[in-house]
């Protein structure tokens, strides 16, 4: 069955799909991690393909360790800081590393809470690089005239005792 097959889904289906308890996908809605997409007029949630991807990824995040508490901070922060994301949980590449949340977002890495940027350019790792070596060439060019000339001046310093 493909995601257009079925619209929308229980939480006993979340559940079972996914592997939270009935308690949990409760408790993540009643304080907003993750709300259905859909209530019934009877007051039932539902649940829709990106909900399912949104608790997915929720769950991957608390069994690599990041906290509940962890997980919220950083979706709040991710909609301040990209307001154009509805549901960072099911739009986003997140990672967890450690106590950390890493976002890839078009073309950047960032830490979820911080905002902190995580990638470096590979071609100012190269320039560095290459500065460096130019530095120790010259640096390797005046220890050799240096070189050269301090046994010159030993001998004149001999010959002048």
């Amino acid at each position: 069955m493909s995601q257009g097959e079925k619209s929308f889904f229980t939480s006993h289906e979340v559940s079972e799909v996914i592997g939270l308890t009935r308690r949990q996908i409760q408790h993540w809605d009643q304080t907003g991690l993750i709300k259905p997409s859909l209530r019934t007029p009877g007051g039932h949630a539902r649940y829709t393909f990106q909900d399912l991807v949104s608790f997915k990824t929720a769950k991957k995040l608390l069994d690599a360790g990041i906290s509940l508490q962890r997980i919220r901070r950083s979706i709040g922060e991710l909609q301040r800081l990209l307001p154009t994301i509805k549901r960072p949980l099911a739009e986003l590449t997140l990672v967890a590393t450690g106590e950390m949340v890493l976002v890839f977002y078009e073309g950047t890495v960032f830490e979820a809470v911080s905002g902190q940027e995580w990638i470096v350019e590979v071609a100012e790792v190269q320039q560095a690089v290459d500065k460096w070596h130019r530095r120790v060439e010259e640096l390797k060019k005046y220890r050799k005239i240096h070189q050269i000339h301090a046994p010159e001046q030993a001998v004149d310093m001999d010959q002048a005792s």
